[in-house]
């Protein structure tokens, strides 16, 4: 069983990672975004509350992402695993989600830190382009379209979305260091957290996830 939480900055490659052990463990990956989503769709009595936030472009609240985590968790395919992808966000998410584990009578095998440099964070988010017509992503640095803000796919524009833009970038990183870093101290103090190098290729990353994890054994 592979119950895992992984930790990074925006950029770190968390989610792509994610998807990887979910299929090889045939695991969920589990994302705040997804089961807000999820449950917003549903019309879950939670799903409507957060529903209210999200449609007036607020955040939601700590109690609400909890309750519909913990129903998330609850689902029969969680029964051998999970991998919560950039959840918690901040050290109250965290002691709330260790409490709703414990009820559950769960705990979270490892919890894996993707360390990478802020400037290499920086050039892989900036250098993100984004097709109007068909929502194909490409980098500039790492991935680049054969013409330059042409889409390969379909002929569409690509362009960058404000999000991506290098002071934005900045500012994100600066939040996520506020908030979440200290989490990186909660999960060592707990002996759960594993170091891997973010910077490395996407291959390395995931044959240095699946030596770790599976040496750990379960």
């Amino acid at each position: 069983m592979k119950r895992l939480i992984f930790l990074g900055a925006p950029g770190a490659g968390k989610g792509t990672q994610a998807q990887r052990l979910s299929e090889r463990y045939d695991i969920p990956q589990i994302s705040t975004g997804d089961i807000l989503r999820q449950a917003k769709k549903e019309k879950t009595p939670l799903g409507m509350k957060a529903k209210e936030y999200m449609d007036a472009g607020e955040l939601v609240p700590d109690d609400i992402i909890i309750g519909v985590m913990d129903e998330r968790l609850k689902a029969r395919d969680c029964q051998k695993g999970f991998i919560l992808d950039g959840f918690p966000r901040s050290l109250p998410q965290a002691e709330a989600l260790d409490e709703v584990l414990e009820k559950a009578k769960m705990g979270i095998d490892h919890v894996v830190y993707f360390e990478v440099p802020e400037e290499n964070l920086v050039k892989r988010l900036s250098g993100r382009r984004v097709c109007r017509s068909c929502g194909a992503n490409y980098n500039i640095y790492f991935n680049p379209p054969d013409q330059d803000g042409v889409c390969p796919k379909c002929g569409g524009e690509l362009y960058q979305r404000d999000d991506d833009q290098e002071a934005t970038i900045r500012n994100r990183l600066k939040v996520y260091e506020k908030q979440t870093a200290p989490l990186i101290g909660f999960y060592e103090r707990k002996n759960r957290l594993i170091n891997i190098n973010g910077a490395n290729a996407m291959d390395t990353i995931f044959n240095d996830l699946i030596r770790t994890l599976d040496g750990k054994g379960e």
